[in-house]
């Protein structure tokens, strides 16, 4: 396995990095084990909000830096880069601030004596994709290490330079050797990883394939896991939702990152045949109109797929779904220049037998579907193996919340294409995976949610105890 950086908006390779020695790999594990059993998981919250929140003002404070890295590994436009960068910051920020809060024992009531105790649980192996470089580890990064654990990284081959930077920041905001660690390691490596004993849990962002790997690799060994498999979301647009509002969301939500996102608007599903042609001739136009280019021209609206790979892939699924029956409205083929280039792409006709309707697209390439009514438009919206986000437009918020009730996702946004924050949990359903990250809930994934539960000497073998006896026995 080779992690190297290869320009996408060149083709030309940037620089190569070694994978890890087996006896690095055992190091890096013993360092990480030996650092949380006997430094990390005992140093103040206060110590450790001090280290995360010096990472996200290093982060900050070389920005232009940080964002080059992201735009040279995997395609990224500038001004999108500098925004996931500061994202990523905001959530190391988030996790220092609140960790103190999450962690304070929580009371039951009725059971004076009874509290539960948030306790770190060991070193997590974090396998993390290209797309969002900084952004998909801050949200693991950032609760594991404020929880106390101690954490491991295995970045995508293609975005070493992220990754060593991430890394870099937490090292220079004074994060002890073994709180947290960058492995280039391969997928054998990784799988020995996840069998030994000092690992308490995984968390993987990336393809289902990947996912059940790895998910059935941490089975084995009764591991906990956490997985976000990806995700072909479905946006719909009600009868009373405002058009050109609709068809400017659509487009973001569809081709932000390239179209390279999880929770992009991948499937957009427009009720009446009268605004689905309209919507259809608006959103296809705009479409057409996005500037393709260099990714560090301000002026760019679309730039490369993040490598050959996923461009190759993705015609190779254009071209199945068209020879299916689908209408490629506009683009389908590769620009005409070098760099890893698709024109925008916009497909309709798919039915149930054509591949696009089951398939994840990952990349600029929007899917629209024109429906009679609203029970068409749910059916459609809920008939994929995925289910991480959605979005519902509509005038009528009370009627569009209802429909939201109805989509069978982890996340649903009404009026807006799905976006993310660091205070806003973050997972899905199906096929999508399971646990979430971000807000509350990411912090308390790897945690030992641990009962203790006190009476005084001479109670009865079980049951509540008197409130003022326990107080008295404290």
């Amino acid at each position: 396995m080779l992690y190297e950086t290869i320009n996408p908006a060149t083709g030309q390779v940037v620089q190569t990095f070694p994978t890890i020695t087996d006896i690095e790999l055992e190091t890096a594990l013993a360092t990480a084990d030996d650092c949380f059993r006997n430094d990390w998981r005992h140093r103040p919250v206060a110590d450790r909000a001090r280290i995360v929140s010096r990472a996200a003002a290093i982060m900050r404070d070389n920005a232009d830096e940080y964002a080059r890295y992201i735009v040279e590994d995997m395609g990224k436009l500038l001004g999108v880069a500098l925004v996931e960068v500061n994202l990523a910051a905001s959530i190391l920020d988030y996790y220092a601030k609140n960790a103190e809060t999450f962690l304070q024992p929580k009371q039951f009531p009725g059971f004076p004596g009874a509290a539960l105790v948030a306790r770190p649980t060991g070193a997590i192996l974090a396998i993390e994709p290209w797309n969002f470089p900084y952004y998909q580890v801050a949200r693991v990064a950032g609760p594991q290490l404020m929880a106390g654990n101690v954490l491991l990284l295995k970045h995508a081959e293609s975005v070493p330079q992220c990754a060593l930077a991430f890394e870099r920041a937490l090292r220079e905001a004074g994060a002890p050797d073994g709180a947290y660690t960058n492995i280039f390691a391969n997928h054998e490596q990784i799988g020995r990883f996840i069998a030994d004993p000092r690992i308490a849990g995984v968390t993987l962002t990336g393809s289902e394939r990947a996912g059940a790997a790895v998910a059935e690799q941490a089975g084995r060994h009764l591991k906990k896991v956490v997985m976000e498999l990806g995700g072909s979301d479905a946006l719909i647009v009600l009868p009373d939702a405002p058009l050109d509002h609709a068809v400017s969301s659509a487009l973001s939500g569809r081709m932000f990152n390239c179209g390279q996102s999880c929770v992009a608007s991948k499937r957009i599903i427009v009720v009446g045949k009268e605004r689905g042609a309209a919507f259809t001739e608006k959103f296809v136009a705009a479409a057409k109109a996005l500037k393709v280019g260099d990714p560090t021209d301000a002026s760019t609206e679309l730039p490369p797929l993040s490598s050959e790979r996923a461009l190759t892939g993705l015609l190779s699924q254009v071209e199945k779904a068209r020879a299916a029956g689908a209408k490629i409205l506009t683009g389908g083929k590769r620009v005409n220049r070098p760099g890893f280039f698709i024109e925008p792409t916009v497909l309709a006709g798919i039915d149930e037998k054509n591949p696009a309707y089951r398939e994840e697209l990952f990349g600029p390439v929007a899917s629209i579907y024109v429906v009679d009514n609203e029970e068409d438009a749910i059916r459609i919206a809920n008939d994929t193996p995925y289910g991480l986000g959605g979005s519902v437009f509509g005038a009528d918020l009370k009627h569009a919340r209802r429909v939201a009730d109805r989509i069978e996702t982890g996340m649903v946004y009404i009026n807006q294409p799905a976006w993310v924050a660091a205070d806003l949990p973050f997972g899905g359903v199906k096929n999508s995976g399971f646990g979430r990250e971000q807000s509350e809930l990411g912090f308390g994934e790897f945690i030992n949610h641990k009962l203790i539960n006190v009476a005084p000497a001479g109670a009865p073998g079980w049951g509540p105890v008197d409130l003022e006896a326990v107080q008295a026995a404290e």
